[in-house]
């Protein structure tokens, strides 16, 4: 089988193809046929070395993908050739809280998807829902559970709330899409008109400018009848977060998801943002086996669709990191194999 490992530092690419002999299950082992994978800003932080977990020199690329189990070991009892599968983020955590003991990472610490075939555990794997295409079934475990549990922990997001969410980003995007589905009332940020279009059709209720609207969390209380949004997903933070919160109602829920920054940025919160706040502010970090199998039962339910961009072919996978690096995308950049 064909195969990219992550490069040499120095090469010049990101990444490597080369040919290796296909894997055989062991017994509770799923051998999958890849038929997409998806790109996250983490594969490109781990190219460059600025992922904060260290990542096995050589490793299989890409968290995110979803494919066809071909075979299986003689102890397998979740899955069957011919199911159509994704996997977990997190390929050991399975449930409950993340442990130290726990921290492998597809494509990071543990091979990923970006092989013509995959080896994984049983027990990481997840089926997905029978609409999606392959395409869109490798956009869910790293931003899709990511937003989903931005969205439904703690204090669960009830009907008729209203939720904030900044820019275009992966997870603002599933975010948007979930919220909406939940029965929520979306307020999306965006930079440009033809963006806030697009939010629109995927779900928003109300898009605010930020470059028309600098301040734009006084628009957003303005578009609530001053007491703010019930829930903030903040992929934008440190930089946007005093806003954020700004925005946020009284007992609002504020799910802070840090960005890694081409330099070192501080969290400030100033006597003004805090003056009239209560708001719980709370960090997620994607999430484990059994949320990953809740964000597909409710795409399932709701028949929703994740965004996809633009696809690129398996030889032009290098193309698809710096096409994913250097120019702007809505919704996925994913390779099909």
């Amino acid at each position: 089988m064909r195969t990219y490992r992550l490069a040499t530092p120095g090469s010049g690419d990101p990444i490597e193809l080369g040919t290796e002999e296909r894997p055989i299950p062991g017994p509770r082992q799923l051998l999958v046929k890849t038929r997409a994978a998806a790109i996250n800003r983490r594969d490109l932080l781990i190219t460059t070395g600025r992922y904060p977990l260290p990542s096995r020199p050589g490793v299989v690329p890409l968290s995110d993908g979803a494919g066809e189990v071909v075979a299986v070991g003689a102890d397998v009892t979740r899955f069957a050739a011919g199911d159509r599968v994704t996997a977990s983020y997190w390929p050991r955590w399975v449930s409950g809280p993340l442990r130290p003991d726990l921290v492998d990472q597809l494509g990071c610490t543990t091979d990923g998807w970006l092989a013509e075939y995959v080896l994984f555990d049983e027990t990481a794997a997840v089926a997905i829902p029978e609409h999606l295409t392959w395409a869109e079934a490798a956009a869910l475990p790293c931003a899709g559970v990511t937003a989903w549990n931005a969205l439904t922990r703690p204090g669960t997001l009830t009907a008729g709330q209203t939720v904030l969410t900044l820019g275009t980003g992966d997870v603002s995007l599933f975010a948007v899409q979930l919220a909406k589905a939940m029965g929520a009332r979306v307020i999306a940020t965006t930079s440009s008109p033809a963006k806030a279009d697009r939010l629109r059709a995927l779900g928003a209720d109300e898009v605010v400018d930020y470059v028309a609207n600098p301040d734009w969390s006084q628009e957003v209380r303005g578009l609530t009848g001053g007491q703010g949004v019930d829930h903030v997903v903040e992929t934008q933070g440190p930089a946007t977060f005093g806003q954020s919160l700004r925005a946020a109602s009284l007992y609002a829920q504020i799910c802070l998801l840090w960005v890694v920054s081409e330099k070192p940025e501080t969290l400030t919160i100033t006597e003004e943002d805090l003056g009239g706040s209560l708001a719980t502010i709370r960090r997620e970090f994607v999430g484990n086996r059994t949320e990953l199998e809740a964000l597909c039962r409710a795409v399932d339910t709701a028949k929703l669709r994740p965004a996809v961009d633009r696809a690129f072919g398996f030889d032009e996978a290098v193309s698809a990191y710096r096409s994913y690096r250097d120019e702007g995308s809505f919704g996925k950049v994913v390779i099909e194999f």
